[in-house]
């Protein structure tokens, strides 16, 4: 369940039409910024005191002006926010993102949501929300598309690391331990269940052995 949310979005008027969306989805009082140092500094400290933010809402593009700003765009911040809370969910909400740009965010940055700014954007949002509350994710609907006109998936060292211990006969909810010691990033469980269930979507498998069988017969592990 979402409660928590933290908006960083420079542009007011989009930060209150994400607002508003999240009122209509009875999220109570979300917390927004303007500066991606700024929300840096408000995941810490919510995390410091017990109080850790359950999903991050954040633009990819920042207009500079008269600040300094040690983090200047969403992409670092998305890899800021991560180093400090791995489990942090996080929802890109962006009218800058091409699609290497936006797959790159879902591969390599492990992110929860991609929402492109325009028409019906609110109602996406709105979606993106309620999916990702479920753990799932959500992909915009081009980008969707495309992942599966290529029905293949870019493995990366955390995938490798995933299924390798899986077709050890570790268990899924052990990864984690096993990750951390060998300083892998993610290594939360809910980030394995998503790249797990991301890979069986890629090649429509329907269990772990499917794709474990796969990965040795390419030779991925």
């Amino acid at each position: 369940m979402i409660k928590k949310i933290l908006i960083a979005e420079d542009f007011e008027s989009a930060n209150l039409s994400i607002q508003k969306t999240l009122e209509d989805l009875n999220v109570p009082d979300p917390d927004y910024v303007y500066y991606c140092d700024d929300a840096l500094l408000k995941i810490q400290k919510a995390l410091n005191a017990g109080a850790s933010y359950d999903l991050l809402i954040t633009d990819l593009h920042f207009i500079k002006d008269y600040r300094d700003q040690k983090i200047s765009g969403g992409e670092m911040l998305i890899a800021a926010a991560r180093e400090v809370q791995p489990d942090l969910k996080i929802l890109v909400f962006s009218a800058t993102g091409t699609p290497s740009v936006i797959e790159n965010l879902f591969n390599k940055q492990d992110i929860d949501g991609y929402v492109s700014k325009g028409r019906n954007d609110t109602k996406e949002l709105k979606r993106a929300i309620e999916l990702i509350s479920q753990n799932r994710r959500h992909f915009p609907l081009q980008e969707l598309k495309q992942i599966k006109q290529k029905n293949a998936h870019s493995f990366t060292l955390l995938d490798i690391a995933i299924i390798s211990q899986l077709s050890k006969g570790m268990r899924q909810k052990d990864i984690p331990e096993y990750l951390q010691a060998n300083d892998i990033r993610p290594s939360g469980l809910s980030s394995i269940e998503k790249r797990i269930g991301m890979m069986k979507e890629a090649y429509n498998f329907s269990n772990n052995e499917q794709l474990i069988a796969f990965c040795k017969d390419k030779g991925i592990i």
